[in-house]
């Protein structure tokens, strides 16, 4: 009985890869999850496409932690729900009496990440301005505070995701190609879950 039950687990192992937090047996997610863990220890920006609900975080997570910034920061944020006004605060933080209510310094989402990775979720839902402001940012690695006069070193790494194709985007004009290059090192697609129904269990 201990035999079969040995037997029985070992081929479960097998047919069930484990990725971090994700598990996976369909053939569709294991050559997701493989690639991202073989793009992981490279320096190149990776962009996460999939449907809402797929697991383009604990991708991003499994990027950062197969990473050699693994012992960094993990800083995510959802685009599409800082508002346009709060978008530069946020993310490049601010000084003290940059503006009403601003009594401390504090940094932003890119200083919070230094010598980690920076997963910028719902990318797509990002302004044209705020576009522009995040290119600077990753060409320069440097953040300039709202109401402060010299910029700041980052090192992060930046992994984008998004639930629209950004190349119909770009063709409409509706997001920047330069920004669309700098952010498509390499591309991973999460399958949705219809396509992978081995994973429904």
């Amino acid at each position: 009985r201990l035999r079969r039950e040995v037997g029985r687990l070992r081929a479960e192992v097998r047919a069930e890869r484990r990725f971090g937090e994700i598990i996976a047996r369909s053939p569709e997610m294991v050559r997701a999850l493989e690639m991202a863990t073989k793009v992981a220890p490279h320096p190149t920006s990776i962009l996460i496409l999939g449907a809402t609900g797929t697991g383009k975080e604990l991708l991003a997570r499994l990027v950062h932690s197969e990473s050699d910034r693994s012992s960094g920061p993990f800083v995510a944020v959802n685009c599409g729900a800082i508002p346009e006004g709060l978008l530069e605060s946020q993310f490049f933080g601010y000084v003290k009496g940059a503006f009403s209510g601003a009594d401390a310094d504090r940094e932003g989402l890119f200083e919070a990440a230094h010598g980690g990775t920076l997963f910028l979720d719902e990318v797509s839902d990002l302004s044209l301005s705020a576009q522009a402001k995040l290119l600077r940012v990753i060409q320069d690695l440097a953040v300039e505070p709202v109401g402060g006069s010299a910029a700041r070193r980052v090192d992060i790494r930046i992994v984008a995701a998004t639930n629209r194709g950004l190349s119909g985007l770009v063709e409409r004009q509706l997001f920047r190609q330069d920004l669309f290059y700098r952010l498509s090192g390499v591309d991973l697609r999460v399958p949705a879950l219809r396509e992978r129904r081995a994973d429904i269990l």
